[in-house]
């Protein structure tokens, strides 16, 4: 039970009377001697006692028509349907009729009557109490003063689509009368002076509920709208009682003798007076001192608070219509109660701080968030200026998404108010509204609090509840100090770079740093490696090694890999081990032993893997002194060399530079670097190995004798036997003109003239023997030639007898027709026409004839060529 006087009163109405302005605004005057009221349609219908039904519109503009011929009793006016039903008497006497009007339509300039009928059960002469009419329009309920319900089911419009029944017989007056639709299911609430009944019309045989023991004066009762779940109000002189179908709701204590109870748009509106009625048999007395006022009171149950409350005098009845309430009093004047708006009424309730109330009022009013918003926001400021921390943070965290963050974090900055700061921002995470900068200032609240469990909370929710900057969260713990923490949200959030570097520079736990990449995906484990190899082989070398030598063969995450995605990929992830020698700038052994294993498991590693090894090897072998091992190195050397994965110039410069005689040698002559091979020879004065070299290299490059015989001339030592075996070979091979070899070894002062005596002697002869030979030569090609003028002449001068008897192509006897050439041979001519390319040529001697034409024209080329070099020659000589 609620005790209304506990509530607060506000006006929250404005109470005017109202005005017809066409009267120069005096008061509007309503008709005489009302007897009955109702509103709905769009306007305020009223019965008086002479019969009439008066219409009043908005405008003020009152039309009757006459409805009865004695008065009028009881009106309903249908909310969906502009249908009006009344009750009234046509004449003296108990009998009451019942009139439906359709207000559509028109008889004569009045509303067409469309059923009228007796409303008196079996013809039993007693009063109509109270009316009501379902909004379907199948059900009619007419309460009588002798206790009885009469039910009329169907069309009530009509009388053939329409039965009566008697629903109810008892000895208490009908007082009040509710139709309740919910669903499919139809009820109706019966209301007496002593008790509160329910009827289920939807089912047969109408079931009845004793809802209440006690019941109400009437006018005294009314239904809430569906918001309020359509239950049965019931205003009793102690208290008013809320009723549902199969049971009595709450209770509210709102004493004094009801004269009139009325439901609209969530508020209850009672009619009092002070003294008690006198008993409950004067149901309808409405007999007042003329000094006597009558208290109007509007309540909101759900906000528990009164919204108005004033007296009045001599009230008839209390209407809504138009967005107001409309109060009409036996002195003929019509009071209009007007409702605030709902920014106003909230205004006044802040003048009080009554924020709470205003929230409730705000949301009943469904006012937006924005709105609501800045109710909380007023309310939590009036709460901090209070010094009410804890409650003003908690209408600042409804603020959140509307009010600006940055208002509420700079009250509560100070040291004394962080915990109340750090619960405003957790709901700014929870939420996920927070930026990075709220972020560190809440991981800032909580390690200046040194709330470890709550940052523990806080950063190992599930991912799903994470609203926040994870990598600022990471930066903020790192920088306090709380490097655990740090690493499990790096470790948790897959943020790997965060993880590694806190691990490794702060932690220095370079083992499980290692572990960590060993189970990232290929791409990622790559990446820290060349970032972090270098620290992390410096600290833990031969785990280090063994990692680099998985990424750089066949990597595959470890079975905790972080990225579970990556344990379904079959491709294989293969890194390059080139990119990965710098790592071991300082760990010579372990970048042997990576080396060697890349290039046992992987033939055709990078050229640099092979590079690298070589001058590891060659840094071995010029430091070894034992001669066993390092023999043992020099192969090994070799073979990297003779496996062609080296590149050639860096394998030569290493070797140069090593002074690795037997590489530079055979890189020299892997590269056709003959001269080099032999200048290499030369300037270690290896006289034998210069000789060796020249006739082994020296049909490819037949320089290299004469190279050898300038450097043996050159030098002072004893060389004839050098000397001797080169000029040998020259001589044999005519490589050089003899003025140039005695030039050559002229500038050698131990050379005598003995050294090359036989080379002069044995030339001096072969030149001899082949100018005899060109002699032989000369006197033959004069023979031929005066041979060839002489058969030439005799071909111009003399005729040419053919006596070949047989074909020189198939060597047949020649028949007729035949062709004979000069030359002398004949041929069929059919054999001609077959295999002869020209008719005017022999085919025998065409292909020697063809040679000596073909030397004739390069002849005359080479001597055109002549002509223009020096026709250019004379065109240079002019022009300089």
């Amino acid at each position: 039970m609620a005790a209304f006087l506990q509530w607060r009163r506000f006006v929250f109405f404005d109470k005017e009377t109202v005005k017809d302005q066409s009267e120069n605004g005096k008061n509007f005057q309503l008709p005489v001697g009302i007897s009955a009221c109702d509103s709905g349609r769009g306007h305020i219908v009223l019965g008086d006692m002479d019969g009439q039904i008066w219409f009043l519109t908005r405008s003020l503009q009152l039309s009757s028509f006459q409805a009865y011929k004695l008065r009028v009793t009881h009106l309903y006016q249908l909310k969906q349907h502009n249908i009006l039903v009344s009750v009234g008497q046509d004449e003296p006497g108990i009998n009451p009729l019942v009139k439906v009007w359709n207000l559509d339509k028109k008889d004569s300039g009045s509303p067409l009557c469309t059923r009228i009928f007796p409303a008196i059960p079996g013809n039993k002469p007693t009063e109509v109490s109270c009316l009501s009419v379902h909004e379907n329009l199948n059900f009619m309920a007419i309460g009588f003063t002798d206790g009885s319900v009469v039910l009329t089911k169907g069309d009530i419009t009509r009388d053939r689509h329409s039965k009566t029944l008697s629903l109810h017989e008892g000895n208490c007056p009908i007082t009040g009368l509710a139709f309740r639709q919910a669903g499919k299911v139809t009820h109706l609430f019966v209301a007496t002076l002593e008790k509160v009944q329910c009827y289920t019309l939807s089912v047969k045989e109408y079931p009845r509920i004793e809802l209440d023991t006690h019941g109400c004066a009437l006018r005294c009762s009314a239904l809430t709208d569906p918001s309020q779940d359509s239950q049965f109000i019931v205003a009793g002189d102690e208290c008013v009682y809320l009723y549902q179908p199969d049971e009595r709701g709450p209770c509210f204590a709102f004493d004094g003798h009801k004269l009139l109870t009325h439901w609209h748009r969530g508020y209850l509106l009672l009619l009092t007076h002070n003294n008690k009625s006198p008993s409950k048999s004067d149901y309808g007395s409405r007999q007042t001192s003329p000094t006597e006022k009558h208290i109007l009171t509007i309540y909101d149950l759900d906000n528990k608070f009164i919204a108005y409350s004033a007296a009045f005098d001599d009230v008839i009845d209390v209407l809504a219509e138009w967005g107001s309430f409309y109060v009409l009093t036996r002195d003929k004047t019509l009071y209009m109660l007007q409702e605030k708006d709902t920014q106003t009424k909230l205004e006044m309730l802040f003048k009080k701080n009554l924020f709470v109330m205003a929230i409730n009022l705000a949301k009943s009013q469904h006012l937006d968030n924005d709105g609501l918003s800045e109710i909380f926001r007023q309310y939590g400021d009036h709460l901090y200026v209070k010094g009410d921390h804890d409650g003003a943070i908690q209408q600042y965290i409804r603020t959140i998404g509307k009010l600006e963050p940055s208002y509420v974090i700079r009250k509560f900055l100070d040291a004394q108010r962080i915990h109340n700061l750090t619960a405003y921002l957790q709901a700014l995470h929870r939420q996920s509204l927070a930026n990075a900068d709220h972020t560190t200032l809440l991981l800032n609240c909580y390690t200046k609090l040194k709330d470890s469990s709550k940052l523990e909370e806080f950063i190992k929710s599930n991912e799903s509840e994470v609203h926040f900057d994870v990598e600022i969260a990471i930066k903020v713990l790192r920088q306090a100090g709380y490097h655990s923490h740090a690493v499990f949200l790096a470790e948790r959030h897959m943020h790997h770079e965060w993880y590694l570097k806190i691990q490794l520079e702060d932690l220095k736990n370079y083992q499980e740093a290692l572990r960590y990449i060993g189970r990232l995906p290929f791409d990622q484990a790559e990446s820290n490696m060349k970032r972090y190899g270098k620290t992390l082989m410096h600290h833990v070398p031969e785990s280090t090694t063994i990692l680099l030598k998985r990424l750089c063969t066949d990597y595959h995450p470890s079975k905790d890999s972080t990225d579970r995605d990556s344990l379904d990929r079959p491709a294989e992830n293969k890194a390059n081990p080139e990119e990965f020698i710098p790592v071991f700038a300082n760990n010579p052994r372990e970048l042997r032993a990576f080396l060697e294993h890349m290039i046992k498991v992987d033939p055709f590693s990078p050229e640099g893997v092979y590079d690298t090894l070589l001058e590891l090897r060659l840094q071995d072998w010029a430091h070894e002194q034992d001669p066993g091992k390092k023999k043992a190195l020099q192969e090994a050397a070799l073979s990297l060399l003779r496996s062609d994965n080296t590149v050639f110039d860096k394998a030569l410069v290493l070797c140069q530079m090593h002074n690795f005689k037997e590489g530079v040698l055979y890189l020299y002559e892997k590269g056709k670097l003959f001269q080099q091979i032999m200048h290499y020879h030369m300037q270690n004065e290896e006289y034998g190995k210069v000789v060796e070299a020249c006739k082994r290299y020296g049909d490819s490059e037949v320089c290299l004798w004469e190279q050898a015989l300038g450097y043996f001339a050159r030098k002072e030592d004893n060389c004839k036997a050098y000397i001797s075996e080169v000029l040998q070979h020259i001589d044999e091979n005519n490589l050089m003109p003899p003025l140039l070899v005695v030039q050559t070894l002229a500038h050698n002062s131990t050379a005598s003239l003995s050294v090359i005596k036989d080379y002069l002697i044995n030339k001096l002869e072969r030149e001899t023997q082949q100018i005899e030979e060109d002699e032989r030569k000369i006197r033959q090609y004069r023979e031929e030639t005066a041979h060839l003028r002489a058969e030439i002449q005799e071909l111009k001068t003399c005729a040419k007898i053919f006596q070949k008897t047989k074909c020189s192509m198939c060597n047949s006897p020649l028949e007729l027709p035949s062709v004979h050439f000069l030359c002398g041979h004949s041929f069929h001519q059919h054999c001609l026409e077959s295999f002869a390319e020209s008719e005017a040529e022999c085919p025998t001697c065409t292909p020697e004839n063809r040679k000596v034409m073909d030397m004739l024209r390069a002849q005359d080329q080479k001597r055109d060529l002549h002509d223009h070099f020096h026709r250019q020659l004379k065109c240079i000589q002019i022009k300089t």
